[in-house]
């Protein structure tokens, strides 16, 4: 007996098209894609916070040790009397009287040092400080003002001084040794040395607020002058020590029990050795490298040629992790183009909430990946997160994917995609080539894999 087939409606042949067209499927599955670009965008700002508090903690651990120090001096400073004619017009012409500083850096200018750095703790945030031994050697050559102008007479030798600026005053662990000539001078703090060390903040004119240590010399005449100053300074500070070549050739010389230092600022030191125990390191600076004055009265502002060595214990998990979550969206897409193709060749319904779950679990990934980064570092959270994220999509594709060739397939892809990325992420310099190279491979292999395909064909 033979029943005869009722055409179809118009409702009807509408929904069979929705549901059977490959363009609708491939337009829903886009859809889905910038769908899932929502919490994706989540999910970096999540990171992103994640690197501002650990940030934050770092230099909330550090301040209460001691900050990063930059050293710069000794200078010495010599006061001098000069006279300005001020005109009151009919009440006659009134000379002022005043005092100004002349600064005269030193010639020779020798510094060692010894770092001794120490980790401090925080729930799950580590810092680097130091302990440092610092011994300072100047040489000053004796001031001839007669070339600068000023009478002899004006000369206040018995006001002369040295200041060394310190950018942290709480990391003196014991008091300084300052001694000039033979004799050893007693040395007090300042807030405002009046001269400025390192770039000021914006807005800014003239000299900063510079601290550091005094020394009055006690000088009465030019014949008091002595010309060889040695400070003896133990210093703590946070991160990084730097400093000012200050003298008109400026040698450092550093060493210290830290494997991964960063040789930070203008110059690099002429030689270097690092080894697993340790680092030493040495500076040559002539006055011609730097941009300021040997001399000079009035505001003057040494910057622009600070060095040093930076003792920072790499935190770059929240950057790789940055940098890999930036590549999500391509997984999402590839994934889903995957899929599409076993859907079409395979004649395999697979239904949108299922590619919204697969899709939600590659984005899960990256909320496993940082916050396992933060306690065992990242490569370990890299390949812990994406086995998890492998086998738990695998173990869901067997409900749909009948076939365990299809399921070996699809996870033998999602381990490609995410040992593609892995190498990306480590091969930093080389990394726009290898992500051109493999784009354009997997480009190749998707055109290679719907050659069959008839896309104007509805699926049976």
């Amino acid at each position: 007996m033979e029943t005869n087939q009722q055409p179809l409606n118009l409702l009807e042949r509408f929904n069979r098209w929705i549901t059977e067209s490959i363009t609708i499927k491939l337009g829903s599955i886009g859809f889905l894609v910038l769908i899932l670009l929502i919490p994706a965008s989540w999910i970096q700002d999540l990171m992103q916070e994640r690197e501002a508090r650990a940030e934050s903690v770092i230099t909330e651990i550090s301040e209460k040790w001691s900050s990063s120090q930059t050293l710069a001096g000794p200078i010495l400073v010599i006061p001098y009397k000069t006279q300005n004619r001020v005109d009151h017009g009919k009440d006659g012409v009134e000379i002022v009287e005043y005092t100004k500083n002349y600064f005269f850096l030193p010639e020779q200018l020798d510094i060692t040092g010894e770092v001794s750095p120490e980790i401090l703790h925080r729930g799950i945030f580590d810092a680097a400080v130091y302990a440092s031994t610092l011994s300072v050697n100047a040489g000053f050559q004796k001031p001839d003002f007669k070339p600068l102008g000023i009478a002899e007479s004006n000369v206040l030798w018995k006001d002369a001084y040295m200041i060394f600026s310190i950018n942290d005053l709480r990391g003196i662990s014991d008091n300084p040794s300052f001694m000039v000539g033979d004799k050893l001078k007693d040395t007090e703090p300042s807030n405002d040395l009046g001269v400025a060390v390192g770039t000021p903040a914006s807005g800014d004119s003239g000299y900063v607020r510079t601290k550091g240590i005094v020394a009055r010399l006690g000088w009465q005449t030019d014949a008091d002058f002595a010309g060889k100053a040695i400070i003896k300074l133990n210093l703590k500070g946070s991160q990084v020590l730097s400093f000012v070549p200050a003298g008109k050739t400026t040698t450092v010389k550093l060493t210290g029990p830290w494997a991964s230092p960063s040789f930070d600022g203008v110059f690099l030191p002429e030689n270097r050795e690092v080894t697993e125990k340790g680092f030493s390191a040495n500076w040559k600076i002539l006055h011609f490298n730097r941009p300021f004055a040997q001399q000079w009265t009035g505001d003057n502002q040494l910057s622009g040629a600070e060095f040093g060595v930076k003792l920072l214990i790499p935190v770059d998990q929240y950057q790789k992790s940055i940098r890999t979550s930036k590549y999500g969206q391509l997984v999402i897409i590839l994934t889903f183009v995957a899929l599409f193709l076993v859907e079409i060749t395979r004649k395999i319904r697979i239904h949108p909430f299922q590619y919204i779950l697969i899709g939600v679990s590659l984005i899960i990934y990256y909320t496993l990946l940082i916050s396992f980064s933060e306690q065992v570092g990242y490569n370990i959270a890299y390949w812990i997160a994406s086995l998890a994220t492998v086998a738990l999509i695998s173990f869901y594709s067997t409900s749909f994917l009948k076939s365990r060739g299809l399921v070996a397939l699809f996870t033998s892809l999602l381990l490609v995609f995410y040992t593609f990325i892995f190498i990306i992420i480590l091969q930093q310099d080389f990394s726009l080539l290898l992500g051109s190279i493999g784009l354009f491979l997997i480009v190749g292999s998707l055109m290679y894999f719907s050659r069959g395909v008839k896309w104007y064909h509805e699926i049976a």
